[in-house]
């Protein structure tokens, strides 16, 4: 996975409240085992007019010219709401997406964002609304810094700090996923399994 410390991009503002991950990746477009090719459906419901031809929808933010190689969403409340399709973080981070800054996010989607190294950072609303609208301006030029390091959002002059758990903050520091996360303990595991063997040997 890889490393989450420092990251300056392009933001994308789609400022809707309840996006679920039915929006962010519907279950149409959910044909492969794999995590690759889900890129091309992510929002495929707004950012296209047809299905069939792949359309591209003109009004659709992510298809607009100023912010081609976004790689920061700026969302509304309740971002990732709905099923626990890990699908969707899949989908985003296909994309290009770093994080997602947002009022709040679905439980289970902000615990996926953070297993495949995409970051949720929560920010108030009227922040992020002001934010968005300095982007507009000029979004090629209008860049949203983001340091994990600090826990601080640069953006139109201002720095904005934010909370994030310290566990979810070290898995996206260090790019560890899940397994990599539980083999940092491997020296006590093994301590583990060699006491059980001597205790129990008939186990083994």
């Amino acid at each position: 996975m890889d490393e989450f410390v420092r990251h300056e991009g392009i933001a994308a503002p789609l400022l809707r409240d309840n996006i679920d991950t039915d929006a962010i990746i519907p279950s149409r477009e959910m044909r492969r085992v794999s995590k690759h090719g889900l890129g091309e459906g992510l929002f495929a419901g707004w950012r296209y007019l047809s299905q069939e031809g792949r359309e591209p929808n003109p009004d659709f933010v992510l298809n607009r010219p100023a912010y081609r190689g976004a790689s920061i969403l700026l969302g509304g409340a309740n971002f990732g709401c709905g099923s626990s399709r890990e699908h969707a973080v899949w989908a985003l981070k296909e994309y290009g997406i770093r994080a997602i800054v947002a009022p709040g996010f679905g439980t289970i989607f902000a615990g996926n964002c953070v297993r495949n190294g995409l970051l949720p950072l929560v920010l108030p609303g009227e922040v992020i609304a002001a934010i968005a609208a300095w982007v507009r301006a000029a979004p090629g030029e209008n860049r949203v810094l983001i340091d994990l390091q600090a826990q601080r959002l640069e953006a139109a002059g201002q720095a904005f700090y934010f909370d994030i758990d310290a566990g979810a903050r070290r898995m996206l520091l260090q790019g560890l996923d899940a397994i990599a996360l539980t083999l940092t303990r491997g020296e006590v595991i093994d301590r583990f399994h060699r006491r059980r063997q001597e205790l129990r040997p008939w186990l083994y």
